[in-house]
């Protein structure tokens, strides 16, 4: 048997299928500093704004957080860019005081979404960039190969408060300092603050509407996840998230977020085998991307991950199980046989695994001296409802 775990990582060389999926740090620094222009405009913009276009009672500055596989850390560049292009999502939002049943005053969700789309509309046509939308989302195309995703939030503004000073005393407390230089550079640091404890968030919508939602729930269970296992639940993550773009080069198949939930659900660590980790993952998430895919420790599992409608479920199956029968292929032949091995996984990994045989190693046993311990390995549940 064969091991292909160096083509897919390596601790001490670069042409690894990680290294060549991983975003560059030209793009990261594009994307990044894309993201700061757009803070610093709406920042200030949206303070102009809150009492003269949105009639509330007084001026607020608005907040914001990175969101999403940004977040996670499993973003990975795309297969086919364009169309695919590299996802940062960077969430604005606002405090407010005016707080109803479902969340602010109905008449603000349509506004907030006019007054940001204008606003960044002046600032797209003044660097270049393209202004789409997207859903829920008002997307900003930095570059052919990558744009920025800005979901538009409300948050109550005592709940706000209370959070903002826990976390300035904390930041404070670290620093070990209390004059006015600190207190200066822990606020600025809280400009992106992650946080976790709001009880209540709510999402603008295109309609007009308030929606209940928070990403950060999605982000703190996975990053507790990687805590219980390491960072291969992250690689692994990134590995099918490669793959998906490979395998649907027009766009669809399973999001992202499905993809993270399931392969975390059930993932096995493999020290130093990150390809029977993907196999394992792989074998998963082909049952659980026919049906629902909910999880009780987000949101009490109200929510199906599974966005695909129900004819393309079993498509995504049926390429999640071919993955699956070429791994163990692959991993089956015999020495002598790299050069086949690697291209079996090229065909469904693409090109970007690095075409190099010398890489794949021949199994003496370390398979079964990686697996989790165990007598007999448990069936694959087909139910993908955590309990």
């Amino acid at each position: 048997m064969l091991k292909l775990n160096r083509l897919l990582y390596s601790t001490v060389s670069d042409d690894s299928f990680l290294d060549e999926i991983l975003p560059t740090d030209k793009q990261r620094a594009v994307l990044e500093g894309a993201k700061n222009i757009i803070r610093d405009h709406l920042k200030l913009e949206i303070r102009k704004a809150t009492v003269s276009y949105l009639g509330l009672e007084k001026a607020i500055t608005p907040r914001f957080r990175k969101q999403g596989s940004w977040r996670y850390g499993t973003c990975v560049q795309p297969a086919w860019a364009p169309p695919q292009q590299l996802d940062l999502d960077f969430g604005v939002y606002l405090p407010i005081s005016a707080w109803e049943d479902h969340g602010p005053p109905h008449k603000i969700a349509p506004l907030y979404f006019k007054l940001v789309e204008g606003l960044l509309k002046g600032l797209c046509a003044q660097h270049g960039w393209s202004l789409r939308e997207n859903g829920n989302c008002i997307r900003v195309e930095v570059a052919s190969w990558g744009h920025i995703d800005i979901p538009l939030y409300a948050v109550p503004e005592k709940e706000f408060e209370q959070i903002m000073e826990r976390a300035l005393a904390a930041n404070l407390l670290r620093k070990s300092a209390n004059d006015s230089v600190a207190r200066m550079d822990a606020a600025a640091e809280l400009e992106e603050q992650e946080w976790d404890d709001f009880d209540a968030i709510v999402l603008a919508t295109r309609l007009g509407e308030w929606k209940k939602s928070d990403s950060e729930k999605v982000s703190k269970w996975f990053l507790d996840r990687v805590k219980e296992h390491n960072e291969q639940l992250q690689r692994v993550c990134m590995y099918l998230k490669a793959w998906r773009d490979f395998q649907w080069k027009g766009g669809g198949g399973p999001t992202s977020v499905s993809i993270t939930v399931a392969v975390a659900q059930s993932f096995e660590c493999y020290a130093g085998r990150d390809d029977l980790a993907l196999e394992h993952a792989a074998r998963h998430i082909d049952v659980a991307l026919r049906g629902e895919i909910r999880e009780e420790g987000i949101d009490d599992a109200k929510e199906d991950f599974n966005r695909l409608p129900e004819e393309k479920r079993l498509e995504a199956s049926g390429k999640a199980q071919a993955l699956v029968d070429a791994l163990r292929q692959a991993r089956a032949l015999r020495a002598g046989n790299e050069n086949s091995a690697t291209e079996i996984m090229i065909k469904e990994l693409g090109t970007r695994l690095p075409d190099k045989p010398h890489l794949v190693d021949v199994d003496n046993g370390d398979s079964v001296r990686s697996t989790p311990a165990r007598t007999v390995p448990p069936p694959v549940v087909r139910s993908t409802k955590a309990g």
